[in-house]
């Protein structure tokens, strides 16, 4: 089961007006494991007089014993003195400011101020991402956060957590929890529900109960999101290494439906063979995870998001058109592109807010993989279709296609193919390249396009 029960519920953690502060020998994380830039930034806030902590996902993921893919920091300076305090940092954010640090490499450290409860107070007006971002304390920076598991603070001086919410119990104990009233909490945001989801995925954690029937309940209200934020979010899914947990949970709560809504009548039906939508979409899920898994681990680039978003149509296609069930003619592959474009153009193309060539080349992979599903012979692929300038993206596709459908691992070499090597991570620009450049030398004066001593001036023409 990926939810409790209720009667198996533990008892839900009443927000606390004073923290539980857990002492050093009590907890698995050493200031050793921190950052050394995350640490540079903690000791100068504190001999500058401030206080800062590391925060969220950085705490939730030392104590649990992982490697933090970000440490972020907050503290109570504003964000004018952390630019006075950090020279090599700039200002982002339009809702509520934050101050990146820059370190060597490319190397960027967040650092928020922290936040009062005023966007998410409970007994506020409803609204959906309130602009109303107010400094606050420590407490009221906890409670406004998503979930308990993300809501711990870390000091180093005395090497403490400081947790107002139950987050500890519950990262013990393996539980999602969305901090407050889950309803609320997700009407103020209804992101809210993929990150429950996410990191009961990631973490193989059980989301509790009231949180469940809370995402379960509103999962529609998705829909009132920005649509480039629920790609966003949803592409952090699709390349987190857990999509196949993520989406039995995503189908089993509507949150799926309502991402790729021409699935919802598919997902509701029993799943009774293996060729199911619901069965292949879980397949082509942890084939997905598979390939991430060994692009990350050799160092290569992983696929990009159109060939990940075409996967993920194949059972609706062919659901829809029998495309891969059904041989068809170049013209009639023609006109069922034009339409399967139609309908992304006016669905998830929409609601996500897909890039036009993203869609393109999604449909392409699609009607292309109906090319190697019906000319494949006992010898293989014939000639002209090798000749095609598609031939080896889509054969790439048709490897992952018949992975998912008959369980038969695709060939790690054939995965690594044309896959070159990650290049380093762009450098962020220095705070030299931010600031104006003066002028070194004069610019050139020009010279008249026209010259009196010229006879017949320039092209036929006469000053």
């Amino acid at each position: 089961m990926d939810f409790l029960k209720e009667d198996d519920a533990p008892e839900v953690p009443t927000p606390a007006l004073s923290a539980r502060i857990i002492p050093p020998e009590e907890h698995p994380i050493t200031p050793d494991q921190i950052d050394r830039d995350a640490l540079f930034i903690l000791r100068k806030l504190a001999d500058a007089g401030f206080a800062g902590y590391l925060v969220g996902g950085g705490v939730r993921d030392l104590y649990l014993g992982k490697t933090p893919k970000d440490f972020d920091i907050s503290t109570d300076a504003r964000p004018g003195q952390l630019r006075k305090l950090f020279p090599h940092s700039n200002t982002i954010g339009r809702r509520f400011r934050l101050v990146q640090v820059f370190f060597k490499a490319g190397k960027t450290i967040e650092i928020s101020t922290l936040r009062s409860l005023s966007e998410y107070d409970l007994d506020g007006p409803e609204e959906v991402l309130a602009p109303n971002n107010t400094f606050g304390t420590l407490s009221e920076d906890a409670r406004r956060r998503d979930l308990t598991i993300n809501s711990l603070f870390y000091e180093i001086e005395k090497g403490t957590i400081i947790d107002y919410v139950g987050g500890t119990a519950d990262l013990d104990r393996g539980i999602v929890r969305i901090g407050g009233e889950p309803g609320r909490r997700i009407g103020r945001d209804p992101v809210r529900m993929m990150r429950a989801i996410r990191h009961a995925a990631r973490n193989n954690f059980t989301i509790e109960a009231e949180t469940w029937k809370a995402i379960c309940t509103n999962s529609d209200k998705l829909r009132l999101c920005p649509p480039s934020r629920l790609r966003d979010e949803f592409l952090k899914d699709l390349y987190d290494g857990a999509a196949h947990h993520w989406f039995r949970l995503a189908a089993d709560s509507g949150i799926f439906a309502n991402l790729f809504p021409f699935y919802r009548k598919t997902l509701l039906k029993s799943a009774d063979t293996l060729n199911h939508p619901r069965e292949l979409l879980a397949r082509i899920f942890q084939t997905i995870d598979r390939a991430n898994a060994l692009a990350v681990q050799q160092n290569i680039h992983r696929q990009p998001d159109f060939f990940l978003f075409a996967l993920i149509l194949v059972p609706w296609v062919e659901a829809r058109w029998q495309l891969y069930s059904e041989f068809r003619k170049s013209g009639a592959l023609f006109q069922l592109a034009k339409q399967i474009r139609d309908e992304i153009d006016r669905t998830i193309g929409v609601d996500l807010n897909l890039r036009r060539s993203l869609r393109q080349e999604t449909v392409n992979l699609l009607i292309n993989l109906s090319l190697f599903i019906h000319n494949k012979g006992a010898n293989g692929w014939p000639k002209w279709l090798k000749r095609k300038s598609y031939f080896r993206r889509t054969e790439l596709f048709y490897h992952f296609y018949t992975e998912a459908l008959t369980g038969e691992p695709i060939d790690d070499e054939a995965l690594t193919t044309d896959s070159p090597p990650r290049p380093p991570e762009a450098l962020q620009p220095t705070p030299a390249q931010l600031a104006p450049q003066e002028k070194k030398h004069p610019p050139p004066k020009c010279k008249p396009a026209f010259s009196a001593k010229t006879k017949g001036g320039i092209f036929g023409f006469k000053k």
